[in-house]
């Protein structure tokens, strides 16, 4: 079998995909990036025997199989257009869409070609969201109810390198993120353990801004958004997007008609499993916590990968659907991540307007997604000097002082 020739659009996290793919004998040919800075530092990874390019519509033209997007979080989408447009494999990194009428030019293009779509969200792979996978699919939780997903993730305020690696300029998206949109971390496992599809979408967030005295530049001064889905097989999730509230974890819990599967807060990748009484399956007990196991071929790559063994795994489903032909299974396909990046966009709106519900529309209809055909509401700056159109924030008026901001450029600079 030849070897996957993969080119790199984002030379951050983008480099961090392609360690996987390298591991799996792709052949990175390509890599682009408008920073200099950070283009120079892929050579260290890469090696100096690849294309580097600063503009993208040149390196759209180099011979490639697939192409990493991992530019910025809600640019995504024309980059995305442009591959499927040249017939290239697209490997996705959260979000797909950062507007609703992106999500349905992607699907509109995707339907006139012949590319792989495969959405990057890696926290389905991690080991105790593939052992809670297991356990329902097994069936002996029942049918399933109701699940929730935390992906909570604090930040210093005061981390000097987080700042610089991640966060680097005023006008950067993080500065403007909605809590509710970088939601594939929570939701992501609650589609792939159970198959629903959220329908209607319903959130509130909880304003608790940064302290005053600290250095930032982020315009949102929410801590969570706390979304709630009814799903087509009348289930319901309760999950945050992107939290930051005491206690870093990502948690995930499913309950069915006869029992529970969680992973248990800070005690690492502890399973704890629970039945009823008179429902248990024989032999099992009521309650069983234990550490889930990878029972998988590729461990000692896998342990070596990011994210907990993630990475690797989610680059190795890529490669299979790209040598199979065939659209990966959700929610790694197109039309789920248009879903997922949805879902967060509509969460958002709904607590702006006091948890008015928003119903998710079925994006394989096109009278459906005809509706959004031109809803670009944003809170973001684009690159292309657009500004937002759409608060960020459950506090319109809420913004960083100008003293925070003096101090958030003093600490880029050390």
């Amino acid at each position: 079998m030849k070897k996957i020739k993969i080119g790199v659009f984002g030379a951050g996290r983008g480099i961090d995909i392609a360690k996987n793919f390298m591991m799996l004998d792709c052949d990175i040919v390509a890599v682009c990036d408008f920073n200099a800075q950070r283009l120079e530092g892929s050579k260290k990874y890469i090696g100096n025997n690849v294309a580097f390019y600063s503009d993208f519509y040149e390196f759209i033209n180099h011979n490639m199989d697939a192409v990493i997007i991992a530019n910025y979080f809600h640019e995504h989408a024309p980059y995305v257009i442009k591959c499927f447009e040249k017939g290239i494999h697209v490997f996705c990194e959260c979000i797909s869409n950062g507007t609703m009428a992106e999500g349905v030019e992607l699907i509109r293009a995707f339907e006139k070609s012949n590319s792989i779509f495969f959405m990057a969200e890696n926290y389905p792979q991690m080991i105790f969201n593939r052992e809670m996978q297991r356990v329902v699919n097994n069936g002996s939780l029942g049918e399933v109810l109701y699940a929730e997903g935390e992906y909570n993730h604090p930040v210093d305020p005061y981390d000097a390198d987080f700042n610089k690696i991640y966060n680097y300029f005023p006008l950067h998206w993080r500065n403007f993120l909605p809590s509710s949109y970088y939601i594939t971390h929570s939701l992501g496992p609650l589609i792939k353990a159970t198959g629903a599809i959220p329908k209607r979408v319903s959130c509130y967030n909880v304003f608790s801004p940064e302290d005053r005295k600290s250095p930032t530049a982020d315009y949102n001064g929410d801590a969570v958004s706390v979304i709630t889905t009814q799903n087509h097989d009348g289930s319901v999730f309760k999950f945050t997007g992107c939290a930051r509230f005491g206690g870093v974890h990502n948690a995930y819990r499913i309950c069915g008609t006869k029992g529970s599967v969680e992973n248990l807060r800070g005690m690492g990748n502890k399973i704890m499993l629970r039945y009823n009484e008179w429902e248990k399956p024989k032999f099992a007990d009521g309650i069983t916590l234990y550490d889930p196991k990878w029972n998988d071929a590729d461990e000692a790559l896998i342990e070596n990968s990011g994210h907990n063994g993630a990475d690797y795994i989610t680059a190795r489903m890529f490669l299979e659907s790209v040598s199979k032909k065939c659209q990966p299974e959700p929610p790694f396909d197109l039309y789920s991540a248009v879903t997922m990046s949805s879902v967060g966009i509509l969460a958002h709106r709904s607590m702006l307007e006091g948890g008015v519900p928003y119903d998710i529309p079925d994006f394989k209809n096109e009278q459906m997604r005809k509706q959004y055909e031109d809803d670009r509401l944003t809170p973001f700056y684009g690159t292309d000097g657009s500004t937002p159109t759409i608060s960020c924030c459950s506090n319109g008026d809420y913004k960083p002082n100008g003293e925070q901001i003096k101090m958030y450029k003093e600490l880029l600079k050390d």
